[in-house]
């Protein structure tokens, strides 16, 4: 199944998304659609709440060849790195606009895996950024919400803008 992304400003983008009690296999088919849907993209990552899914589900593939991965219930941030990365950050739901955004440059992360496990993962780079971007959607934040208020403003004027074109 083929699922749409929400177009910014969508009120469940800013809505923090329910805890998953489970995994079940109606669980692993939102992943698995999620997957499709990111990489369709192309993209590093996807939370739930993007498709419309108002669930604490993630999904995070920053590998070169793709088709690693890696699925998320209820992730939360243990240990974030006091050194920053800047990475420059986009989302489908406000497409043709993107910000740098400077984040902690490794993170260790606990959630649920696809078997119903607790695990603990460390992620860096790139899968660092996405991880704590995914984890921003589910919390009803999106990328720009990091931004200076004068930032964030440009940032949705120049969006505003783009979509009056398409």
């Amino acid at each position: 199944m083929t699922r749409k992304v929400l177009p910014w400003p969508d009120k469940r983008l800013q809505t923090v998304a329910a805890p998953v009690a489970e995994i079940t296999d109606e669980i692993r088919a939102i992943w698995n659609d999620m997957i499709d849907v990111m990489e369709a993209m192309p993209g590093v990552g996807l939370g739930a709440p993007q498709i419309g899914v108002m669930q604490r589900l993630a999904v995070v593939d920053a590998s070169d060849k793709r088709g690693q991965a890696v699925r998320m219930a209820n992730p939360e941030i243990l240990h974030a790195s006091a050194e920053l990365r800047t990475h420059e950050e986009a989302s489908p739901n406000l497409p043709g606009v993107s910000a740098a955004v400077d984040r902690p440059r490794a993170v260790t992360v606990r959630f649920m895996n696809e078997h119903g496990e607790m695990e603990d993962r460390d992620f860096v780079n790139l899968w660092a950024t996405s991880v704590q971007h995914q984890i921003d959607h589910l919390n009803g934040k999106m990328y720009f919400d990091r931004l200076s208020r004068t930032k964030r403003q440009m940032l949705l004027k120049r969006a505003g803008k783009i979509r009056g074109r398409t």
